[in-house]
């Protein structure tokens, strides 16, 4: 990307944090990632695709959260816990019969981008598991209490993971 159409997505965002990332990757013919990337700098972390079976141990741990995959034909959304999984035959499988069950192909993860911004007028977080080619393969919502609220026991151990494997953004 040119230095001047990135620090045009940089101001873009700056302005518009709450952007749907999927939307203004379309719009502007560039991977999500890069949008992910141009978020001001204190509201994105960005990890090594490799800690992809670390994060996903851990939010299985979190209770009931928001599974998102956004493709350009629909957005399906999981509420519910994610469960355990395991590595086995090349994918890292999620190891329950019913709700949220399948295989992941955690090989092609290249990073795991932690992001808490303004969406929709309220605080967000979520985890964006990117793959090696700039997509978002799904993303994980902090979950939300009776009020609306980001539930704060998720939301520190977003991040305490974040702290974990992530590193602040450059701006």
């Amino acid at each position: 990307m040119l230095s001047t159409d990135l620090a045009d997505l940089r101001a873009h965002m700056a302005q518009n944090p709450g952007a749907v990332i999927e939307d203004v990757a379309r719009e502007r013919k560039i991977a999500p990632r890069a949008v992910i990337e141009a978020l001001p700098a204190e509201m994105v972390r960005i990890g090594r695709g490799d800690a992809f079976v670390t994060a996903m141990q851990d939010i299985a741990q979190w209770g009931e959260v928001t599974l998102i995959v956004h493709t350009d034909d629909a957005i399906f959304e999981f509420t519910g816990a994610i469960p355990a999984g395991e590595i086995g035959r090349g994918y890292f499988n999620l190891m329950q019969p019913k709700g949220l069950h399948g295989h992941l192909r955690h090989e092609r993860c290249g990073a795991v981008a932690f992001v808490e911004r303004p969406f929709m007028g309220k605080s967000s977080a979520f985890i964006a598991f990117l793959n090696v080619d700039g997509g978002v393969m799904f993303k994980v919502f902090v979950g939300r209490d009776e009020t609306r609220a980001l539930r704060q026991d998720q939301l520190a151990r977003f991040r305490a993971l974040a702290g974990q494997i992530a590193a602040p953004a450059i701006a």
